[in-house]
């Protein structure tokens, strides 16, 4: 297995770092505490081509792979973990199922300005009474004429409060049963958006409820085949997966960043505590942990950019990543001490952050049920 990384991932790698190091860590803090939305950051994604790196030229992206959108995501999430999961979304999401399952005049009106960063997609799935099982989904979607009519409610939809935000794929019902998608622009009559949720965390992320209202978009809003818009979704979700994973290992190495800092700085008992054994074992298994994070969700990406069966990577990459990066957060809190429990300490904001990482994109309970089911398909382990 070939581990190094191409020039142009590198290069991605390097160039994302320095615009997140310079751009959007500095203002973390702030944006967590006002719940401001870092408009201005964004435009400056836009302009690197950020939302669009895996996406062909052909439809305003940059030519690139996933292995080189997962290092920018954790690059991103590494100075602030509501703009990783703003790319998680809006590119391995909605960006890609409009890429893969869209039409040509789809692509051209929809995925264009996404991958140009010029507009910012949503993802609805999620319902009041349909959360880890998304199947159990009531939305429902009526054909009259040229047009579809969609009633129903999503929730803790990601991005669709953001000004920029234009468009929000929709996982609706049919009359015979079946699960279809569904392109419904922003401005949709009937399209309405509902409680905006107040997280404990994450505050400079949209969260909101949609409500559909006999919302009536026309017939070409369907995107891909009406009978499998909801392994549309799972295809797509596979790739959110290997994102989240990306975010909670950006996440965890900053507070390892951080520890490291402290524990060189900090003296008790007439020396740094990085001297002492405890605090060095910590550290160590910090970044132990970090690095085989690390390695999952970027053999998942690659097997996802060499067309190859990646569900089991992807899911063992989201699940571990995601448990690792709490367990390192705490770990920093409590190197950190008294002051890592502070409001104004950066462990302390990521520690509250990364608790999400466990339900987004499928909760770990649903990433365990669905490596146990991989793992009774195979013959030999």
């Amino acid at each position: 297995m070939y581990f190094n990384l191409t020039k142009e991932q590198k290069m991605i790698q390097k160039e994302v770092h320095h615009f997140a190091k310079k751009e959007i860590a500095p203002q973390a803090e702030e944006l967590e505490k006002t719940g401001k939305y870092p408009y201005e950051t964004m435009a400056k994604m836009a302009e690197l081509g950020l939302m669009g790196i895996p996406f062909p030229e052909a439809y305003g992206g940059m030519g690139s792979d996933w292995v080189s959108m997962h290092l920018c995501i954790e690059e991103i999430s590494r100075a602030d973990i509501t703009l990783g999961a703003l790319l998680d979304v809006t590119t391995s999401v909605v960006g890609q199922e409009l890429l893969e399952f869209g039409t040509e005049e789809q692509k051209q009106k929809w995925l264009v300005p996404i991958a140009r960063g010029h507009e910012i997609g949503a993802f609805g799935l999620t319902e009041p009474d349909a959360g880890s099982d998304a199947g159990a989904l009531i939305t429902e979607a009526v054909s009259k004429g040229d047009e579809w009519v969609l009633n129903g409610t999503k929730q803790f939809i990601t991005n669709i409060g953001l000004e920029n935000a234009s468009v929000l794929l929709v996982a609706a019902r049919l009359e015979g049963g079946d699960i279809a998608t569904f392109i419904v622009p922003k401005e949709t009559p009937g399209f309405k958006l509902g409680t905006k949720y107040e997280k404990m965390a994450w505050r400079g992320s949209a969260t909101h409820e949609v409500i559909l209202k006999d919302c009536t978009i026309p017939k070409e809003n369907l995107l891909g085949d009406p009978k499998h818009g909801f392994s549309q979704h799972l295809a797509v979700l596979e790739t959110g997966r290997i994102s989240i994973a990306a975010v909670a290992v950006g996440a965890a190495q900053a507070c390892l960043d951080e520890s490291l800092r402290y524990a060189m700085g900090r003296k008790q008992f007439g020396k740094s505590i990085f001297e002492f054994q405890s605090i060095q074992f910590k550290l160590v298994d910090m970044a132990v942990a970090i690095e085989l994070a690390r390695n999952e969700y970027l053999k998942a990406a690659w097997l996802k950019d060499h067309g190859k069966k990646h569900t089991f990577e992807a899911t063992c990459a989201k699940l571990y990543a995601s448990e690792m990066a709490e367990k390192v957060a705490s770990d920093a809190v409590q190197i950190h001490g008294g002051y890592g429990y502070m409001e104004d300490s950066p462990v302390s904001r990521i520690y509250k952050s990364v608790k999400l990482l466990q339900i987004v994109e499928g909760t770990s309970e649903v990433q365990r049920l669905i490596i146990s089911r991989h793992l009774r398909g195979k013959k030999e382990i």
